[in-house]
């Protein structure tokens, strides 16, 4: 079973029940895990020792996808002009680590998990474009993959690729935006 979209959502500080009505609106079979720190102390409630055993409890799967989670560290390979674009340091480093093969192997999997079943990648941060999820969604677009940002319960929005992105084979570079003078 092929699935054409990909879904993306921050469960932010939702109660585990609303996390839960939320995803299966949308039909979701698995919650793909793409946090660095799989844990909270202000929402326990999605921490990596309990969250994958209550999802399985309301019937989802979970899957922990470490290669493309946040917070990485500047790149001492890439230049900073290749992904000028990010004034946001948090966003540069993770478009910079985003050529990497640990990245492309972590797309790979998700990629073929969302051949099988209806896959949801979740971060914390509940809006995308304050999260990481928003370059990951550029690589699935890059893909041929439909993302779809969940909101809320009933609201969403399909991704659009960044403007910004120029395709570099699989790859994809956010070069600083330059205006001429004239």
């Amino acid at each position: 079973m092929e699935h054409s979209s990909i879904y993306t959502i921050g469960h932010s500080t939702r109660t585990f029940d609303q996390f839960v009505d939320i995803v299966k609106g949308f039909a979701i079979e698995t919650v793909v895990d793409v946090r660095t720190v799989p844990r909270s102390r202000t929402n326990p409630q999605y921490n990596l020792d309990t969250f994958p055993q209550r999802l399985t409890e309301v019937g989802l799967r979970h899957e922990q996808i470490e290669q493309l989670g946040g917070l990485r560290k500047k790149s001492r390979t890439v230049a900073d002009e290749v992904n000028g674009f990010w004034d946001n340091r948090s966003f540069h480093n993770y478009a910079d680590y985003a050529l990497s093969d640990e990245f492309e192997r972590g797309l790979v999997r998700l990629l073929d998990l969302s051949q099988h079943q209806r896959c949801v990648i979740m971060c914390a941060e509940a809006v995308w474009w304050r999260c990481h999820r928003r370059i990951i969604a550029d690589y699935l677009l890059l893909r041929g993959v439909e993302v779809i940002h969940i909101l809320d319960k009933d609201k969403a929005n399909k991704a659009v690729l960044n403007p910004a992105a120029k395709v570099c084979g699989t790859t994809l570079h956010y070069p600083a935006v330059t205006t001429s003078g004239a």
